[in-house]
């Protein structure tokens, strides 16, 4: 995931990257709230046909255009860039939609609990093992989840789908043999086809939110496109340079801002059900964090013994 080494002191531009790509992500329901008059699908379709440029311009810049033409004569490659694209687009109508429904807390629920989904997603697909402490840590989360099913009376669906189709997204791109900014262009060149048909069919067929008209609308959707295609390239740059743990503490700056802004800004309930279960996510993530470290102490203390005995 990057190229720091445990003995390597940190750049602080990398945290500066990583910071600001959650801190645009926790400031991302605003945006999305402004547009709730909006349909979730014309809102995707508009961060992609808007990101699109975006990509390409940093692509430019940074001077890393050559992988795309190999990319796209690729049928492995496009093959997995196209899954990899319905993932994500389907994550980003979820959430949406969720914000729009006065369901900010749930999303921020899904992104607290991505991290133990992709740990989990590990074992079973990959045969990896658990630690003791990320078993304890699967089954708090377990156990908030049940908490909320009962207060609910049926399963926290939007938490659980947003925190499946990012692991899902996150597991497969790594399939791509590219960078993550060629990687992020080439999904938003293979969306923005159905996205135009879309966006066409809205316009031939009635009324859309894009339009003259409503200039003020117009020009939150023409922002959805850097919004989403920023913050994405901003961690990519902050992943490279810092460690898989501090990446993974900071991983939850987003969520607990859209927790704060759900909460003291949109109004949604907060009431003692959710309380506990998002206490019991807290000591998951608590437990799953520190055991990130031991992991990597440990991997450190091993790598020293064997250096000093060649």
């Amino acid at each position: 995931m990057n190229d720091t080494s445990n003995d390597q002191p940190e750049p602080l531009r990398g945290f500066a990257f990583a910071g600001a790509a959650y801190l645009l992500w926790g400031f991302m329901p605003l945006l999305m709230k402004a547009l709730d008059h909006v349909p979730s699908a014309e809102i995707v379709a508009h961060r992609v046909i808007w990101s699109l440029p975006v990509a390409a311009v940093i692509l430019v810049a940074m001077g890393r255009t050559g992988d795309i033409g190999p990319a796209l004569r690729s049928p492995r490659t496009l093959m997995m860039a196209t899954l990899t694209a319905a993932l994500i687009s389907l994550n980003w109508g979820i959430y949406i939609w969720a914000i729009a429904a006065d369901r900010t807390v749930e999303t921020a629920l899904g992104y607290y609990i991505n991290p133990l989904v992709t740990v989990l997603m590990g074992a079973v697909l990959l045969g990896e093992r658990l630690s003791r402490a990320q078993l304890v840590a699967v089954g708090l989360a377990a156990v908030a989840v049940a908490i909320l099913t009962w207060d609910a009376g049926g399963l926290p669906w939007v938490s659980l789908a947003l925190a499946l189709t990012f692991a899902g997204y996150g597991f497969l791109r790594k399939t791509l043999p590219i960078g993550p900014s060629q990687g992020f262009f080439l999904e938003v060149l293979i969306l923005t086809p159905p996205a135009l048909l879309w966006i066409t069919y809205l316009a031939a067929t009635g009324p859309t939110a894009f339009g003259f008209d409503m200039p003020l609308t117009m020009a939150l959707l023409v922002l959805c496109g850097p919004a989403t295609a920023i913050p994405l390239i901003l961690y990519a740059f902050g992943a490279k340079l810092l460690k898989i743990s501090s990446i993974g503490i900071m991983q939850y700056i987003a969520p607990t801002m859209i927790a704060i802004i759900a909460v003291f800004v949109f109004g949604e309930p907060f009431g003692t059900a959710r309380l506990v279960a998002f206490g019991f996510i807290w000591a998951a993530l608590a437990i799953y964090t520190w055991s990130m470290f031991a992991q990597r102490k440990a991997s450190a203390t091993e790598a020293v013994a064997a250096t000093s005995v060649r």
